[in-house]
Order: structure tokens, then C-alpha cells, then sequence
């Protein structure tokens, strides 16, 4: 395979940005310089220069591609919104070169038979690379001591009933999920309880009909501590590794430990629609950024964004989780929670970080060095010498407006649609592959099964 000089791109990697080039030998980076590309890197002058792709990255930013810790994508049962096909050129056309994938789908992913049908599946079809997590429920958690920790992120609990019948609430099931495996426990934290007495109190006094703005009193702030701080809680008791996912109310964050990423026993993610919207956007945007947990106040928003910057929160995200234009209409009550987001999580991103909010070194922390640490995923997230050649080229001066022409979701809208991004993603490559490049994908399935560093 030839090689690949990406040359003379602003290198933001490891907290700090430079100038510098980066070489790709096969699946891998074979080198990182920065500074002049010295001679010899590769050979300028051997026989062989022709074998060497050059890729001159002047006025671009050369990043590691991100990993989403949080999709939905859909595939098997619920393709009609979108599957691992479609979801994951979707990604690599937004930065993202790698997805861990939840289990809510149909069948659900709660059997050993069904988390292998889903690596099949990926290792046929996806750009980008993958893992899936497996969903726990009141039933299986005879199956811990299955599952390979060296092949799946962790577990996954829904401690609300945001997805069917996955509710886990049987105190038993808890207990042994919580307290029977070294896996990290990643939640989905809103009080069912809570959740059902607001509802009552809202039908009862204005009927069935409600609109989006009583979406967030019903899955209120109250619904989500009660149920994070229950959950920290048995973690604390029992050493768990918890993380606690999609966190959107200020007052989760004192549950939160602080300190090297690598000493915390329970952390939390940040999706891109918490940090982006407020409720006050409901009245804008309507039943289209209708999420699970709720778009809260901008108070909270504020939190969020600010918890991030100062590494209270480890991750973000995307809950990325296509629904047909359709299945978003009706009342509070009826439009389904969740939209698509993958393609543009980190444009938002950077967009939030020309604005002050963040940094762009802050950006590609929470995206992809933390997302490979917090889950020990072996030789991603970085830029160096012998890792996984998963690298995104932004252009920075060549803005983009979202719009359906340019939309690769298979349910074919954003919330983002009509927004402007400052920046735009010039090239994407999977394990050396430019999968992606100045808007034009390619048919190459280039993902991987991505592992991980258990002891």
C-alpha cells in the first residue's frame, strides 16, 4: 500500500496545536514531525518517492478523528431511519472515524448471539470503525460473565424507560450488574417515578395535547438527579465504573468525580445538543430537538459548556438517533425523542470554539484523546507514531450551510439545517483510508472492530 504525506497542516493534538506533517504507512502513522518535513521523512530522494502520496495541508487543521461514544444506529430492525451503513458515512463525512453503538434496536442487543450479529454486520458494511455495547435489562445479568471486555465498551442501562421495555429497575438486577463485573456501567439516568407523576400532572390539567414546552417539565432536572444520584450511589457502594451518559442539568455535576481521567471511578458525557440549545430554542425549533434526556435552561446549558471546559466532564458526544421527518411530529407526548447529529458534532464544536466557548485543543480533548482513555481503546484518539491512521483535515477559511443537498443522514434532516458552520472537514481517513474528501465520499469500507486495553 502507498504510502500518504499529509504535509504543513496545523497539528492540534495532545493539548497543544503546531505545524507539522504526518506520515501514513498502511493502516497506520508511521511518523509525526513538526516543523519542516527533514529528509528522509520519507526517503524525498529514494526511488521510491513515487509510492508516496503528498498531501499539502497549508491553511488546514489535521486532527484524530473523533469517537463517539453514543450512536443509535438503527441497524438491526429500525433501518428505516437510518443503519450502520448509512450512519457511518455519514460520520466519517463529519470527523468521526469511530462509533460505539447502543443497544435499544429491534431485536435488542441483550443476547451474546445478537451483539455478534451486529460485528458481522459492521465489519460488511461500516466507513467507520465500531464496538457495541450490550444492553442489560431485569433478565440477563446471568450473561456478564460472557462478555469479552477486550471487544465491547461496557454495558448499558436504561434506568428510565426512554426505549421500550429496557427499563432496568429490578433491585437484584442492579445490584449484580453494578457489583459483578469490572465493565464500565454506562446509564441512562431519568426517574421513571418522577417522570409518570409529571405526566399525570400536565395531562390532568391541560389534556393530552401538550406541546414541546412542557417536554422538559415532565423529563424535568428532578427526574435526572433523582435517578444520577441514586446510581452514584451503588457505584460508590459497590466500586463500580460508572458513566453516567447525556448529562443535562447543572446539579449532576457534583456527582461527578474530579481529578486524573484515569483515577475516576465515575464520569460523565456531554452531548452536543445540551451544549447547544436551551430551552428557549423550543419555541424555534419545536419537536426537532426533542432529546431524551431534555434540552434544559440556558442556565444549565452554561453549566454544561463550562464543565467541559474546566475537565468536570470527561466526554462529548452525540446521542446521535435518526427518526423519519414523520415520527417528529405530533404533541409532546406522541413526536419521538432523538435526532441526527453525527455529521456535524464536531462542527458545532468548533463552531462553539471560535465563539470563546471553548478551545479547539478543549474540542479534540472531550472528542477523541478522552473518549480513548476513559475506555482504554487501543492505539486511537491521537496523533502518533504507531497508532491507527484515523485522522480529520478541517478546513477552517471554507465555511459550510447545512442543507438537504448536503444532508447524509438516511432520515435527511438536522436540527442544524440553515446554520452556517465556520469550518468544514476537507478529508477523513479510517485506518489510512481517505474515506472522505472535499465533500465526496467513497465506497470504501475501510472500519474495524476497535479493541481495548483490559487487565
Amino acid at each position: 500500500m502507498a504510502k500518504t504525506l499529509i504535509r504543513d497542516a496545523l497539528i492540534i493534538n495532545g493539548g497543544r496545536s503546531f505545524m507539522g506533517s504526518v506520515l501514513i504507512d498502511g493502516r497506520h502513522i508511521a511518523g509525526v514531525c513538526e516543523g519542516d518535513v527533514p529528509a528522509g521523512f520519507p526517503q524525498q530522494n529514494s526511488s521510491r518517492e513515487a509510492d508516496v502520496k503528498i498531501i499539502d495541508a497549508s491553511g488546514k487543521w489535521l486532527l484524530p478523528g473523533v469517537i463517539d461514544d453514543q450512536v443509535h444506529f438503527r441497524e438491526p430492525g429500525l433501518t428505516h431511519k437510518g443503519d450502520i451503513r448509512s450512519e457511518s458515512r455519514a460520520a466519517v463525512a463529519g470527523g468521526v472515524t469511530t462509533f460505539m453503538d447502543m443497544p435499544n434496536t429491534n431485536p435488542q442487543t441483550t443476547t451474546v448471539e445478537a451483539l455478534e450479529w451486529k460485528f458481522r454486520r459492521a465489519s460488511e458494511v461500516s466507513a467507520a470503525n465500531y464496538s457495541f455495547f450490550f444492553g442489560g435489562t431485569n433478565d440477563n445479568a446471568g450473561l456478564i460473565a460472557k462478555l469479552d471486555g477486550k471487544r465491547i465498551p461496557g454495558i448499558k442501562l436504561f434506568l428510565g424507560a426512554s426505549t421500550g421495555n429496557m427499563l432496568v429497575d429490578s433491585e437484584d438486577s442492579l445490584r449484580r450488574f453494578f457489583g459483578e463485573t469490572d465493565l464500565l456501567i454506562a446509564v441512562h439516568a431519568e426517574k421513571e417515578d418522577i417522570i409518570r407523576r409529571n405526566r399525570a400532572h400536565y395531562v390532568a390539567m391541560y389534556g393530552e395535547n401538550l406541546d414541546i414546552s412542557f417536554h422538559p417539565k415532565i423529563r424535568s432536572g428532578e427526574a435526572c438527579y433523582a435517578s444520577s444520584s441514586e446510581a452514584a450511589a451503588l457505584a460508590e457502594k459497590l466500586g463500580t465504573r460508572l458513566h453516567i451518559l447525556h448529562l443535562s442539568t447543572a446539579k449532576e455535576l457534583s456527582l461527578l468525580d474530579r481529578g486524573p481521567l484515569n483515577g475516576r471511578r465515575i464520569t460523565g458525557e456531554a452531548c452536543v445538543h445540551h451544549l447547544w440549545f436551551s430551552d428557549d430554542d423550543y419555541r424555534r425549533y419545536g419537536n426537532l430537538i426533542k432529546w431524551n434526556p431534555s434540552i434544559k435552561t440556558a442556565a444549565d446549558r452554561d453549566a454544561l459548556r463550562k464543565a467541559v471546559a474546566d475537565d468536570t466532564i470527561a466526554v462529548v458526544a452525540t446521542d446521535h438517533a435518526p427518526h423519519l421527518p414523520a415520527e417528529k411530529e405530533g404533541g409532546c407526548l406522541t413526536a419521538a425523542s432523538g435526532g441526527p447529529l453525527v455529521q456535524h458534532s464536531l462542527l458545532a464544536m468548533l463552531d462553539m470554539a471560535a465563539a470563546g466557548i471553548f478551545t479547539p485543543e478543549k474540542v479534540v480533548e472531550k472528542m477523541s484523546h478522552h473518549p480513548a482513555d476513559l475506555y482504554r481503546i487501543d492505539r486511537r484518539g491521537y496523533i502518533r507514531e504507531g497508532y491507527f491512521a484515523d485522522l480529520t483535515l478541517i478546513d477552517p477559511d471554507r465555511p459550510l450551510a447545512v442543507s438537504g443537498e448536503n444532508i447524509l443522514y438516511k432520515c435527511k434532516w438536522s436540527p442544524f439545517e440553515g446554520h452556517v458552520f465556520p469550518h468544514s472537514v476537507w478529508k477523513t481517513f479510517v485506518n489510512g483510508v481517505e474515506v472522505f474528501s472535499d465533500g465526496q465520499l467513497s465506497d470504501a469500507v475501510p472500519g474495524m472492530e476497535i479493541g481495548y486495553n483490559r487487565e
